[in-house]
């Protein structure tokens, strides 16, 4: 939490119900925007990770699928013979 420190000019023109009121409504933008700001970082980090979550299990069955036909093309030769 940041501390908001008033001008002594602005206090007296606000009086000091009035600083609190405006230092508190400083205080809960700046929360929101925050929460804001997290919540977009949260949601591109979400993406990202099912994107790379997707690339793996493709790059997984290319593989399998490759050691499925190397182990045939093996097996195929052994017993040719």
């Amino acid at each position: 939490m940041t501390v908001i420190a008033l001008h002594r000019i602005l206090r007296d023109k606000l009086t000091d119900e009035g600083a609190e009121a405006l230092v508190n409504l400083l205080d809960k933008v700046s929360s929101k925007s925050e929460d804001a700001m997290l919540e977009h970082a949260e949601e591109r980090f979400e993406r990202r990770l099912s994107d790379v979550k997707a690339d793996i299990i493709k790059w997984m069955f290319i593989f399998i699928f490759g050691q499925f036909w190397a182990i045939v093309g093996v097996l195929f030769a052994f017993f040719r013979k």
